[in-house]
């Protein structure tokens, strides 16, 4: 008989004995890693909860290290993503974090800077069932789950931003399924998220972003 590894593929995008503990940790991760345009050269994770108290024998810690590289689901390579990330240079640590207790149980901070020198901090939550969503970027309170085609939009928080996000993608006959808007407060940074029904080009991306008041506009599918 086959024994069966920790980190066999139990079913389609779940690894490990935990879906909530490494499918879905992986998926916080890899959704992570797609708000970035450069490669991860470090990456620090601090573990509240759950994932604070089990990270290492359900491999929590291989999952959010294979993620922040891009790996998916059933990669083959997660039992070793953390060698690989050594071997690649990306520096990957680790923190838990138990004095706060008014988080979800299964929720873990990404202290990212890539070799663009972007800085982001995301917080995401495995919801289970291999499910999650990012729920914070730089301490600005989101809800991300990239389920559907979705643009994330940096943006400052001024008149006329929204307007002309929704002009670019009805002059590209794409339906807005969801959009909200995040800021820190009035006149500061925000965050627009626009989840669509059809697919969005990389051309729709760049339009979005020729307004001066927006900083960047990255898609997440």
């Amino acid at each position: 008989m086959k024994l069966i590894s920790a980190f066999d593929v139990i079913g389609p995008n779940m690894i490990g004995p935990s879906s909530s503990h490494t499918a879905g940790a992986l998926r916080i991760a890899e959704l992570a890693r797609k708000l970035l345009k450069g490669e991860p050269v470090s990456a620090r994770f601090i573990l509240y909860g759950s994932f604070a108290h089990t990270y290492r024998g359900h491999g929590t810690d291989r999952a959010l290290a294979g993620g922040i590289m891009g790996f998916q689901a059933d990669d083959e390579r997660i039992p070793d993503s953390l060698k690989i990330a050594k071997e690649r240079g990306v520096d990957i640590s680790f923190e838990i974090n138990t004095e706060e207790l008014d988080v979800h149980p299964n929720t873990v901070d990404i202290d990212v800077t890539t070799d663009r020198d972007e800085h982001m901090v995301i917080r995401g939550v495995s919801t289970g069932g291999g499910r999650a969503e990012l729920s914070a970027i730089d301490g600005v309170n989101i809800r991300l789950s990239g389920e559907y085609s979705t643009i994330l939009v940096k943006q400052l928080d001024t008149q006329g931003v929204i307007t002309h996000i929704a002009g670019c993608l009805s002059e590209n006959n794409i339906n807005i399924a969801f959009m909200h808007l995040y800021r820190e407060e009035k006149g500061r940074n925000a965050y627009t998220i626009i989840e669509a029904d059809e697919t969005i080009s990389e051309s729709v991306v760049h339009q979005i972003e020729e307004h001066p008041s927006i900083f960047s506009a990255i898609l997440i599918e």
